[in-house]
């Protein structure tokens, strides 16, 4: 029985656009005329060129490049695509208007795959959020590279087929191609999110600083960012480097809304993944861009502070940092997400994290720490000038601002604070605010607000009056005076463990 010949074909494909997927329809007509391919639909450069790889691939695997008038269409077509996914679904629209493959076999089914000249089907990123907008919209058969397969697997309830190779696709045995994932693939991983050997540092290796410990405590508890101040090598990376080690893992939700991040950004490989337990811990460069750290481009990327959501973003020399990329934090600190603009799209990118940030309290890092062999050489000015690179709305909101003093070396012995007592605190504080969340809806004690706050943080009298005194004599914002309620109930979570 021969292939129908027909002049049309529609193949379901899907790009990223931030970190969700957009659905995109790949529509293929065939009609007399110069031998020509257009693809229409917004599409950017890559796409364009898919243009010369499908034809390359088409031939060196045996099958016709139809000679005739070609036109592929991208809808909907106002919104830009870009990326290199809509390769296969190009090549496997063009054998159907021509003849050579049966479009019935693709029916209802999500294509996606990059081609090699050759023909090979190579990986692409952001296979997780494709998968799992395909399932949203009734789609259970997907046909995809194996690189991806073990990625989409992660999705629940779909049928997946594994192709190396355009060949394939002449005379599909679809029971060969159908991906099982390996027993154990769903195993926790640490790499991607989280940085396995962060996991093994113990606070237990910070000599002294109590204060510094109870701080990173009571913000783990509570998710407050914090800042740590104080002069060269007194612990304050050591410290929050450990902060990973006493959060509590990932919820199920979490720990998919992340790994769509790490695959939307091309960061989780190929071959054997598996969902990522571990909250991320991002520690970018100060001399990183803002459109790095908070994210854009032309096609706007996620950027550090959405790679590290539901995790913490580590800063250290917070004042080195420039100006604008510190400013831009501003909003997503404020509302927990990033909004990117753009003359025919908004991209949002999620942006939960726990801000963890370090500081010498001048440029040479000795003012008002000073010693015997050190002495403080900056002038006001010079102190001035840098400390005001940090904004007074910065930092209004970093909720924990702490000195970290040098630690005295004679008589120091093991305080207590290992991770893993730091650790079961933060747990049982996680699951009281878990077990509010029920009624107010609000997990984390950063978030609470309002009503929530109120009936979450009661203040006796006396501690009332203290809060308000402090707000009048110290300048405090309403933010601040707002944020010490909740630091409070942070503080008094893990004070009654």
């Amino acid at each position: 029985m021969g292939v129908l010949f027909v002049m049309y074909a529609n193949i379901c494909c899907a790009s990223v656009q931030g970190v969700e997927a957009l659905w995109i329809d790949v529509e293929t007509d065939i009609s007399p005329g110069l031998p020509q391919v257009n693809v229409v639909g917004l599409p950017d450069p890559a796409v364009r060129e898919s243009v010369e790889r499908v034809r390359a691939a088409v031939k060196n695997c045996g099958f016709q490049f139809p000679l005739q008038r070609i036109t592929v269409n991208l809808a909907p077509a106002d919104q830009r695509k870009e990326g290199t996914a809509f390769d296969l679904a190009i090549a496997a629209g063009i054998l159907i208007v021509s003849g050579q493959l049966d479009g019935g076999l693709l029916k209802g089914m999500l294509v996606i795959g990059e081609l090699a000249l050759s023909g090979e089907v190579r990986a692409v990123p952001g296979v997780l959020p494709m998968v799992e907008q395909a399932k949203r919209r009734g789609i259970r058969r997907v046909l995809l590279p194996a690189g991806n397969a073990a990625e989409a697997a992660l999705i629940g309830g779909m049928e997946l087929f594994a192709v190396t190779h355009l060949s394939q696709l002449a005379h599909p045995d679809w029971g060969a191609l159908r991906f099982v994932p390996e027993s154990g693939s769903g195993r926790p991983r640490e790499e991607g999110g989280g940085d396995p050997l962060l996991a093994e540092l113990d606070f237990a290796d910070v000599i002294g600083q109590p204060t510094a410990k109870r701080a990173v405590l009571t913000a783990a508890a509570g998710r407050h960012n914090l800042l740590l101040s104080g002069p060269p090598g007194t612990g304050k990376t050591m410290l929050a480097k450990r902060i990973p080690g006493i959060l509590p893992p990932l919820t199920g939700e979490e720990s998919l809304d992340v790994t769509k991040i790490y695959s939307a950004a091309g960061k989780l490989g190929t071959g054997k993944v598996s969902l990522i337990r571990t909250r991320p811990f991002r520690s970018p460069h100060h001399t990183i861009s803002a459109a790095g750290l908070i994210g854009g481009g032309p096609v706007p990327r996620p950027g550090e502070v959405t790679l590290a959501h539901e995790g913490v973003l580590f800063l250290d020399e917070l004042p080195e940092f420039s100006r604008q990329a510190l400013e831009a934090l501003r909003q997503p600190l404020e509302d927990r997400e990033v909004t990117i603009a753009r003359s025919r799209a908004v991209f949002r990118f999620p942006a939960r994290f726990m801000l963890a940030a370090s500081m010498n309290p001048c440029p040479c890092g000795f003012h008002l720490h000073e010693s015997e062999e050190q002495r403080c050489t900056c002038s006001a000015g010079r102190i001035a000038a840098y400390r005001a690179r940090l904004s007074g709305p910065l930092l209004d909101r970093i909720d924990l601002q702490v000195e970290v003093p040098r630690p005295a070396l004679t008589g120091a012995k093991p305080d207590g604070w290992t991770t893993a007592m730091m650790r079961e605190r933060v747990m049982a504080a996680a699951e009281r605010q878990q077990a509010r969340a029920k009624a107010t809806g609000v997990r984390w004690n950063c978030d609470l607000a309002g009503r929530a706050l109120r009936e979450a943080c009661r203040l006796k009298p006396d501690a009332a009056k203290l809060l308000e005194s402090a707000y009048r004599a110290l300048g405090f914002s309403m933010r601040s005076h707002t944020v010490l309620k909740g630091f409070s109930t942070s503080f008094w979570l893990f004070l009654l463990n």
